[in-house]
């Protein structure tokens, strides 16, 4: 175990590599990832927030507290109906550890099992990580797992999940999420684009863990996929601080849920051919993405629902203000924002 998660909460399955890996800056990675490097095989230089961004990230989760804790209640409840008392979750690091944790917590509180928590990796292209996954079905029947995330954007993660669970062919692939914009997780609190206050920091809401690493001199056949442990932020650690709000509103009503499935694709379809994007990696819709965007790469510009919503995107304001990016308003359907990434054969 490394990083701050209580090991009663998960167990993480992923090699420590802190100190092996020189983190780049964001100029530097995403020239290198649009000239074919893969991005999994880099780690980033955490963003540090400013003090106006802490704000918004603290006044995100007072206000969105109830919303997140009635989603992580509407799905745990789901998945204890499909999965039963011996439920094995499995988490997908790092967005998914804090919201997994928080599924386990209320099934614990509200049902009579105890219920076992894994975090491993799975990145976009390359697939997930199969000695983790071996390693949980030599303790748990493939029937009991259910994958955990925090929200969908364009689905990639689902269909990535889908593709690797062909090699593991009696492991559901189904997703469970809190917001499923995208409309294709198998089991939700919410359809609707909302923010999950977690998804506006780093490794400080996330145990202090980076994002996942692989790349073969470092990470050996046998290894798990890797993570860095940034012990020098912990006194900016608020981990804790996130899953104690939000399970501080468990008390509140499971959500009903009226919109009808639809594929958040068209919507990214139809950016691609307004914008002449011919790369849909280029485009991240949904609130989460649309943050990571600006925390994590080189924004071109941020696509809004409104340019008004300081209820739902004050935070995202804020942030562009400080990365220099332009808002646009955009007729979205499925979310309220979504990103998009410069491409620098264009600059």
């Amino acid at each position: 175990m490394f990083g701050t998660y209580k090991p009663q909460d998960v167990t993480i399955l992923l090699k420590d590599i802190s100190g092996l890996v020189e983190p780049l800056g964001t100029a530097e990675r995403e020239k290198l990832i649009q000239s074919g490097r893969h991005y999994s095989e880099m780690l980033p230089i955490e963003y540090e927030p400013s003090e106006k961004y802490l704000q918004a990230y603290f006044d995100a989760l007072n206000r969105y507290a109830k919303i997140t804790a009635a989603a992580v209640k509407t799905v745990a409840e789901k998945i204890f109906a499909d999965k039963g008392r011996n439920v094995a979750l499995v988490s997908l690091a790092r967005a998914g550890t804090p919201i997994g944790i928080l599924i386990k917590h209320y099934l614990e509180r509200n049902f009579p099992c105890t219920v076992a928590h894994y975090t491993i990796s799975i990145i976009r292209g390359i697939g997930i990580d199969k000695n983790a996954v071996k390693f949980i079905l030599s303790r748990h029947s493939p029937r009991e797992i259910q994958f955990v995330d925090g929200w969908t954007g364009k689905g990639a993660i689902q269909r990535e999940l889908a593709n690797a669970m062909k090699n593991f062919p009696n492991v559901s692939a189904g997703l469970a999420v809190l917001s499923d914009p995208a409309g294709v997780a198998e089991k939700f609190g919410t359809r609707e684009d909302f923010l999950i206050a977690s998804s506006l920091l780093n490794s400080t809401v996330s145990g202090l863990l980076s994002r996942t690493f692989l790349r073969s001199d470092i990470i050996g056949a046998e290894d798990f996929h890797g993570a860095a442990f940034y012990s020098e932020l912990a006194d900016k650690d608020l981990t804790y601080q996130f899953i104690n709000a939000i399970e501080k509103n468990f008390d509140v009503p499971a959500l009903i849920d009226d919109f009808k499935p639809r594929n958040g694709l068209e919507d990214v379809k139809k950016i691609a051919a307004d914008f002449s994007i011919d790369d849909v990696n280029l485009i991240k819709p949904s609130i989460g993405e649309a943050t990571r965007v600006l925390l994590r790469r080189l924004p071109w510009k941020i696509l809004v629902h409104s340019l008004h919503d300081e209820e739902h995107l004050g935070h995202l304001y804020q942030l562009a203000k400080e990365k220099g990016a332009p808002l646009e308003l955009y007729p979205l359907k499925n979310y309220k924002a979504c990103g998009l990434i410069r491409r620098l054969a264009d600059n």
